[in-house]
C-alpha cells in the first residue's frame, strides 16, 4: 500500500515539474512598487489565471529609478506597463513600443491645491510653482499647460515647475502652490496627513478632459512580428484581464494579494483598490481610440514627439483575446 501511495505522490509530482517546465515564460515590469494599481496582474497569478493559459509569469516590481521602457528595451522584460506618454516617447526615440491592452480608461492623475492658498481655478496659476512627477509622468502636466497658454519657464506669466518627489512633502512643507497626486495614492497619503477633502481644490485631469492614457501593456513591435510570442502576449492578456475582472469584484481580498507580494498597509491597499476599480475599463482591455488620439496629439502639439507615430498600438492581441 505504501509502495503504492509513494508511486502516486512520485506520478503527481512529475506531472507538476512537466507542466512547470512546460509552461511558457512571460516577464512583466511593473511602473511602479508593488500595489494595488497592479493588482489584477498578481491576482492573475495568483488564482492560477496564467498558470491555466500555460504561462509562468514572473512580475517585477518597479521604483523611482526604474524606466520600464529602458528595461524592455534592454531586454530585462517581455511586456511593460507604462504611461502612453512615455512609451510614445520611447518610440519616437528607436524604442518600438506597440500598446496591446489598455486595462485603465481613464486617468488617475490630479493636481491639488489648498483653499487657503493663492490658487482657486486655472486663472490663478501664472507666476505659481506647480509640482510634478518626472520620469514620463510629467507629458500630461506639460499638455495641459500648452493647451493654457502658460510656459512652464517660469515668470510671471508662466509657471515654475518644480520636479516633485514620489510623496506629498512639497505641500505639506509649502514648497509648491500645487502638487501632483493620483486618485489612488498620494491624494489619500494627503487625507492622511490631516487634510479634510473641503480643505482642497482639485483639478482632475480626466474631468477636465485632459488625461492622457496611463497604465497600458506594451511590447516589443520586432517580437510581436513573431508568431508564437503574439500568441503568448494573447494568452497574457487574456488572463490579466481575467484578474483585473477578479480584483474588481473582490477588492478585499485583491488587496491581500497585494500584500503577499510586497504591498505595504492593507488598509491603503483596500482604498487604492477601490479607487483603481474605477479607471478600469471593459474586460476585454480594448483601445479607446478617442483617448489615444487625444494622447497622440496633445504629445505633437508639445513636441514630446517629432512625428506622427505608426504602428504605435494593435487590437489584434484584445481582439483574440475576448473570443
Amino acid at each position: 500500500m505504501k509502495t503504492k501511495m509513494k508511486l502516486t505522490l512520485a506520478l503527481a509530482m512529475s506531472l507538476v515539474a512537466g507542466s512547470a517546465l512546460s509552461a511558457e515564460k512571460v516577464v512583466l515590469q511593473l511602473k511602479w512598487v508593488a500595489q494595488a494599481q497592479f493588482a489584477g496582474y498578481f491576482v492573475a497569478k495568483d488564482k492560477g489565471f496564467y498558470e491555466a493559459e500555460g504561462l509562468d509569469v514572473e512580475i517585477k516590481p518597479g521604483g523611482p529609478d526604474i524606466a520600464p521602457e529602458q528595461v524592455i528595451a534592454g531586454g530585462g522584460a517581455d511586456v511593460i506597463v507604462a504611461w502612453a506618454g512615455g512609451a510614445l516617447a520611447a518610440r519616437d526615440k528607436g524604442v518600438a513600443l506597440v500598446n496591446i491592452a489598455q486595462p485603465f480608461a481613464k486617468a488617475g492623475m490630479q493636481l491639488v491645491c489648498p483653499k487657503d492658498g493663492p490658487v482657486k481655478t486655472e486663472a490663478d496659476f501664472k507666476g505659481k510653482t506647480l509640482g510634478v512627477w518626472f520620469f514620463g509622468n510629467e507629458y500630461p502636466f506639460y499638455a495641459w499647460m500648452t493647451k493654457l497658454g502658460l510656459s512652464t519657464d517660469g515668470g510671471a506669466e508662466g509657471v515654475n515647475v518644480l520636479k516633485q518627489s514620489f510623496d506629498v512633502q512639497p505641500l505639506i512643507q509649502k514648497q509648491a502652490d500645487c502638487i501632483s497626486v493620483m486618485t489612488y495614492n498620494e491624494y489619500w497619503q494627503l487625507i492622511d496627513a490631516g487634510y479634510k477633502p473641503e480643505d482642497l481644490t482639485v483639478f482632475n485631469y480626466a474631468a477636465m478632459g485632459n488625461d492622457l492614457m496611463e497604465d497600458g501593456l506594451y511590447a516589443l513591435e520586432d517580437k510581436l512580428k513573431d508568431p508564437a510570442f503574439k500568441e503568448k502576449m494573447v494568452k497574457f492578456v487574456k488572463a490579466s484581464m481575467k484578474g483585473w475582472a477578479y480584483a474588481k469584484d473582490n477588492p478585499d481580498e485583491a488587496a491581500g494579494i497585494v500584500m503577499d507580494n510586497g504591498g505595504q498597509d492593507e488598509n491603503h491597499q483596500k482604498r487604492m483598490m477601490g479607487e483603481v476599480a474605477k479607471l478600469l475599463g471593459d474586460a476585454s482591455g480594448k483601445l479607446d481610440m478617442a483617448l489615444y488620439e487625444r494622447t497622440e496629439k496633445a504629445l505633437l502639439d508639445q513636441k514630446i514627439i517629432e512625428k506622427k507615430p505608426e504602428g504605435a498600438f494593435t487590437t489584434e492581441i484584445t481582439d483574440a483575446a475576448s473570443k
